[in-house]
């Protein structure tokens, strides 16, 4: 098991090199639940998206050979512009293997970047399989979006923040996918501050930690199109965020698609917040279960704000059209 200690040594690498970003309250939601609501911006992190931590701890820890071979990964889009700018810095070459189906946004972003852009498959597991097979083939070195200790530990920076700015906090609430995000906070959290719940969330369409959880065992699930699209996808069999999830995750909840959208819509409404499907899906148990956080102090983790303007625009006209069948301006409640 992963301890503390390389959660602030990574803390130490990467101090500098990223962002300490912004933990913001939100009146709307904390008046909404009758509580305290922080947001954790990690959408105003470098790239827009928390990724850079833990790919460049990961970077950074590379051994001479494995910097002379290069570097393959799989993403969605996030993952893969961290390692690309994280790369960058040490002149390794990368090949970075993304679906077809990965949004617009991330992967123009990549292209401006020293990488090898490989579109593969349908699904993120796809690009994931043959990810993993091009780095055995070729002799690279494979970095995981979330199977891996150093990106864990990056990401695990952001709890050292979180109690650092608010050391009150009763609740963390994060997005997940593979895991390596609410792996990285809880581990952190959970020692330094037993008594921290920390929540996870997942779309209902992509519910595959949720379901592993419950069998006690990585699983497959029936999965749908997402919003979420950074946190679509099955996980690594033998993956080491599973235990940590097991270990230090309080509780795992599946949160509707429509509302996510409605997420999207109101962090830009309330907050003047650009967020990604996978980022807003923080305050989706907010909106579904505003009795949880009654009087608490929370934070949800906004992981990320690369969304396509398209879809962006998209949400907000057609929310707003529908504004009074989910918002009432006068009462504060949502329908």
């Amino acid at each position: 098991m992963m301890s503390l200690r390389e959660v602030e040594e990574a803390g130490r690498v990467i101090k500098g090199l990223v962002r300490k970003t912004p933990l913001r309250r939100s009146q709307f939601l904390s008046s909404f639940c009758s509580g305290e609501v922080y947001l954790k911006l990690e959408n105003q992190q470098i790239t827009n998206s928390f990724k850079i931590r833990g790919a460049l701890n990961k970077i950074l820890h590379l051994n001479i050979e494995e910097i002379e071979q290069g570097v393959v990964t799989a993403s969605a889009g996030n993952h893969g512009l961290a390692v690309a700018i994280s790369a960058e810095k040490l002149n390794i070459h990368v090949k970075i293997v993304v679906p077809k189906s990965a949004p617009k946004i991330k992967t123009d972003k990549m292209k401006k970047h020293n990488v090898k852009l490989i579109l593969y498959g349908d699904i993120y597991d796809e690009a994931e399989r043959r990810a993993i097979d091009l780095a055995r083939k070729d002799g690279l070195t494979y970095i995981s979006p979330y199977n891996d200790r150093f990106v864990i530990a990056g990401q695990g920076t952001i709890g050292l923040e979180i109690l650092e700015d608010l050391p009150s906090v009763d609740t963390i609430i994060v997005p997940v996918g593979g895991g390596g995000l609410i792996s990285g906070i809880s581990l952190a959290v959970k020692r330094i501050k037993p008594h921290v719940q920390v929540i996870g969330v997942q779309s209902e369409s992509s519910p595959v930690m949720y379901e592993s959880l419950k069998a006690g065992r990585i699983v497959d699930a029936k999965m749908k199109d997402s919003i979420a699209d950074g946190l679509f996808g099955g996980i690594e069999k033998e993956s080491i965020t599973f235990k940590i999830v097991q270990e230090h995750v309080d509780e795992l909840l599946l949160v509707k698609e429509k509302t996510i959208r409605k997420a999207i819509f109101l962090l830009w409404k309330k907050e003047k917040q650009i967020s990604e499907g996978a980022g807003a899906v923080a305050i989706a148990p907010v909106i579904e279960h505003k009795r949880m956080f009654t009087g608490k102090t929370t934070v949800a983790v906004i992981s990320g704000g690369n969304i396509e303007e398209k879809l962006f625009n998209h949400i907000l006209a057609s929310e707003s059209d529908d504004v009074h069948d989910f918002f009432n301006e006068e009462t504060g409640t949502l329908a």
